[in-house]
């Protein structure tokens, strides 16, 4: 699934086609993605202005003209592809060739722009649903959501204050999107390895015996701060389905440190990368660099 890295990247490819234009029709070739799309989808998004393209976490958030928010999640294979008058942006150097059966394209948004923006999604776990910006704030999917990681509020002190106590492993909560918003598998990974952290390591040792941040915490904040900042830079990750919207793919999975790393040498130290299985998913880790 999509990280915020990779969300984030689609956000700024479908910014100069999206905010600031009308979406002058919308298309909803089926009923349902992962969840039915609402009765009135269609007419409560043509004719409007897509006044601001924001994200939240995993969640890309369109504030419309008409004080409603268009929600839409990627989920495990959604992608958004952008065409104009010159045809598709034609894909990068590394990329995997887009099928030309369109038969999983199941959203368009035709915009003022002169752009068509299609959503494509072959397992249909993405979706995308319509209410009022006055009731973010109570919208299921966002409202237990924890801080922003390249937030301004995001630091040692909330981050330990958020871990204090807490018996499960530093993973753990770190994927816990109450603690923190839009990390998953890979990044939180390849923060615990910037910051020399072992992902076994309880997380209740962020914090020390007041409840303030340990230097862990410190390490950890900027560890986090800088992996997602060149992860976005470089354009996102490119596992499994995940694409730019040009078609292009991330470029960070050739900079990994220790994800997908099984068995090659540590790239901070002497040792070797091993991986374990740790609450279902894969942890890949230095046990010579993280403790």
């Amino acid at each position: 699934m999509p990280e915020l890295p990779e969300v984030e990247t689609v956000r700024l490819g479908l910014l100069p086609a999206m905010e600031g234009h009308k979406i002058v029709r919308a298309v909803a070739r089926r009923e349902n993605l992962r969840y039915p799309l609402p009765q009135d989808f269609v007419t409560r998004l043509a004719g409007r202005t897509v006044t601001s393209l924001g994200r939240r976490a995993k969640y890309l958030l369109a504030d419309l003209d008409s004080g409603d928010v268009l929600l839409m999640h990627l989920g495990m294979s959604g992608s958004f592809r952008v065409v104009g008058t010159a045809g598709e942006t034609t894909p990068g150097e590394f990329h995997y060739a887009r099928s030309d059966d369109r038969t999983h394209d199941h959203v368009v948004f035709e915009m003022s722009s002169g752009h068509s923006i299609v959503f494509n999604d072959p397992r249909r776990f993405g979706f995308m649903k319509i209410f009022p910006r006055a009731e973010i704030e109570d919208e299921p999917h966002l409202k237990s959501l924890g801080p922003e990681p390249l937030g301004n509020a995001f630091d040692a002190a909330m981050l330990a204050r958020a871990c204090a106590g807490k018996q499960t492993s530093l993973k753990a909560a770190l994927l816990d999107q109450r603690v923190v918003a839009g990390l998953g598998n890979i990044y939180v990974c390849e923060a615990l390895f910037r910051a020399h952290l072992s992902p076994k390591r309880k997380a209740s040792t962020l914090a020390d015996r007041k409840g303030g941040p340990t230097d862990h915490a410190v390490r950890l904040v900027d560890a986090i701060r800088t992996v997602l900042g060149e992860a976005i830079k470089a354009g996102g990750s490119s596992l499994r389905d995940h694409r730019q919207t040009s078609g292009e793919l991330g470029y960070f999975q050739h900079s990994f440190k220790v994800y997908d790393r099984e068995g090659q040498p540590c790239l901070g130290g002497d040792g070797v990368v091993k991986r374990f299985v740790q609450n279902g998913r894969s942890t890949f880790w230095c046990p010579g660099c993280q403790k």
